[in-house]
């Protein structure tokens, strides 16, 4: 295929598809956000691929030619890889009887394919020396430190030769749902897990990789000279999992069994906990397999088959845009229901303005839907593309101005009033959780008509309803039953806990385990959590930078500072007993750097210090007790300031010995 470069002169569909996939490839691949979902990006490059091949060129910037996209500068170094890391050609559920023709002779082996963040790992001597991502697959950023903290990676390992192997970083729904489940704020949970793990692998601290339960699949081996696999692509996942490497699960097939297999696996898919979005099949003779080569895109010894979502096609009705606690506006399709995964939907996200433009979504248009892993209705594609329109100047709650706002080339929209009522509402829905305050008979729909008569404007209002006993009872939906037991579940929500009220305050990005946390760290003194410095909080565990300097933005607004004190005015405080046990290193503060040796990580040991009172952190300061590296004469940077504070330096042997002499001298 030649290669025409592109210029902005350059008019058509081909050049149009090819300008819009290189920008999506550029957010997936850089950012780790997905301006579109799979099915609209898949159904694009397409139909630029039959463009392509009935033009007989392509455009430089086309994915068809380039692979993933160029590696930014977001302050991680980049390496090029030694053997370039090449994305995998695809057949389609439709076309899944082309896997039988394409194995032929063949014996295969058939594996998931994991969707999260492709990392090539490089051994030396059997110590983990580089981890690098996948990048535009010839140069990729290096994550090493962060690739250490991967909760299932060996630090060192018995073979001593050079090995390089390539596997897909990821993290379990459940993990997932647990770390989305702690945000309070629905604006600031996490899409998916792909778009979580491609954030928490390329982050520049590694405590936030550490805490987000990253875990490596193998499913590669690239490079390990002097080892006898016997021609065999099965040989290499088993001494690769005799070394401690959790590979992808797989089985092995001829064409009579592949069938069968592919059946298997997709009776699995609803219940694996770990994110895939299709399977592998590759030739298990090596030597046969390199011997076909590859294109300039493409592996010719492995081909990727995609799971397929049943999909529906449908008329959009019109776009309804949805204000939240935080500002932002989001479009919602409403569409004619129709039947998908055994239920009638008619309503689908379209998460912001970036994805109408990709769809070219207007009212009226037919589109195609289809159910994300089978739960989340989405929009497969806009098979008509009248263009996107009529975007409201207006916030449809209060009626201020609207801005649309682009963060990380993602464009949305959002309300600029401050005192905007939908910010409101959603914050005393919140407020009144179950994990709150917990008062049944608050609904989201009863809080708006209460803020709108004008009888709550702050938390505090809640417990003084009975002042409005009655405009209540002569509310459509109310009476004297219900007044008399929404004003019992406000009596008995006044005795509650700090960790139910810091969560329910709504700051932004602190969950119900990062209150607890904080809690906890301050010893359930909330004058001196409020008053804590980005620093101190930094110190607690789950709370990094941008969760402290939320907190310290929230407290240093004076109207928030009274508000939280006429709530507490309200409120009787349980006292907590805080947990009994081994306190023996309470008020110490540890740095952990280097590998470890007797923990499975660094993080089993950041787990027990905090298990015994003592705090694990990132930065050695003249707060640091501690730090344990078991290089102890090593010239790193934590070793030089640990020296230049006169900051003792451990070895796990010192810590373990420290620990055992702290309990003898109990």
């Amino acid at each position: 295929m030649l290669v025409k470069k592109y210029t902005e002169e350059e008019t058509g569909r081909q050049a149009e598809l090819s300008k819009q996939l290189a920008e999506l490839s550029k957010a997936y691949y850089n950012t780790g956000n997905s301006m579109v979902d799979d099915a609209v990006f898949d159904k694009l490059r397409d139909e630029l691929s039959s463009l392509e091949k009935e033009s007989g060129f392509a455009y430089d910037i086309s994915p068809n030619v380039s692979v993933g996209a160029k590696a930014e500068e977001n302050g991680l170094k980049t390496v090029a890889h030694e053997y370039p890391a090449l994305s995998l050609d695809k057949v389609k559920y439709a076309e899944r009887n082309k896997l039988v023709e394409w194995l032929g002779t063949q014996d295969g082996v058939l594996s998931w394919k994991m969707d999260g963040l492709t990392v090539v790992l490089t051994y030396e001597d059997g110590v983990l020396a580089k981890a690098v991502t996948r990048g535009n697959g010839e140069i990729g950023e290096v994550i090493t430190p962060n690739a250490r903290t991967f909760i299932n990676i060996p630090t060192s390992i018995p073979y001593k030769g050079q090995l390089i192997l390539r596997g897909e970083a990821v993290i379990s729904y459940s993990d997932f749902e647990k770390l989305n489940d702690s945000i309070a704020d629905v604006d600031a949970k996490y899409k998916n897990p792909r778009n979580l793990c491609s954030g928490s692998v390329r982050q520049l601290n590694s405590e936030i990789t550490a805490s987000r339960n990253v875990r490596f699949m193998a499913f590669a081996l690239v490079r390990a000279d002097g080892v006898d696999f016997k021609n065999s692509r099965k040989e290499q996942f088993l001494w690769l999992s005799g070394l401690g490497f959790e590979t992808v699960e797989f089985v092995e097939v001829t064409a009579e069994t592949l069938s069968d297999a592919v059946r298997g696996f997709a009776e699995k898919i609803e219940h694996y906990d770990i994110p895939s979005d299709g399977l592998v099949l590759l030739y298990d003779d090596i030597a046969y397999g390199q011997s076909l080569g590859r294109t300039a895109k493409f592996p010719r010894d492995s081909i990727a088959f995609k799971w397929a979502d049943e999909i529906q096609e449908t008329t959009l009705s019109y776009i309804e845009w949805s204000a939240s606690r935080t500002g932002l506006i989001n479009p919602v399709a409403v569409f004619e229901p129709v039947e998908l995964e055994g239920t009638t939907v008619s309503r689908a996200s379209v998460h912001n303005i970036s994805i109408m433009e990709g769809l070219e979504l207007g009212a009226g248009d037919q589109i195609t839907v289809y159910k994300a892993n089978m739960i989340i209705p989405q929009i497969a594609d806009n098979l008509t593309r009248s263009g996107v329109r009529d975007i409201p100047k207006i916030c449809p709650v209060c009626g201020g101005e609207t801005e649309i706002r682009q963060i990380n080339d993602v464009k949305a929209l959002y309300c600029t009033n401050p005192d905007c009522q939908a910010k409101k509402i959603k914050s005393f829905t919140l407020f009144v959780s179950r994990d709150a305050l917990n008062i049944d008979g608050l609904s989201e729909a009863t809080l708006e008509k209460f803020i709108g008569a004008g009888f709550i404007h702050e938390f505090a209002d809640i417990f003084h309803l009975d002042r409005h006993k009655d405009a209540i009872v002569s509310m459509e939906g109310f009476g004297e039953k219900s007044y008399e037991n929404l004003i019992q579940a406000v009596k008995r929500a006044a005795s509650t806990n700090l960790v139910r009220v810091v969560y329910g305050l709504g700051i932004a990005g602190i969950g119900l385990a990062n209150a607890k946390m904080l809690c906890r760290h301050f010893h359930y003194n909330f004058d001196a959590m409020r008053h804590a410095s980005v620093e101190e909080l930094t110190t607690v565990d789950g709370i990094g930078a941008v969760l402290a300097d939320a907190w310290c933005q929230y407290f240093a607004d004076e109207k928030n500072n009274a508000m939280t004190d006429h709530l507490l005015a309200e409120l009787t405080l349980e006292e907590v007993k805080e947990e009994e046990g081994d306190r023996s290193l309470d008020g110490m503060v540890f740095v952990i750097t280097g590998s470890v040796e007797h923990f499975a990580n660094r993080k089993e040991l950041q787990t027990l210090i905090e298990s015994k009172g003592g705090k694990a952190t990132g930065s050695v300061t003249s707060k640091t007790t501690y730090l344990i590296n078991n290089d102890v004469n090593s010239t790193s940077s934590k070793n030089k300031k640990a020296r230049e504070l006169g900051i003792p330096i451990l070895s796990e042997e010192d810590f373990l010995k420290l620990l055992e002499g702290e309990k003898h001298a109990d």
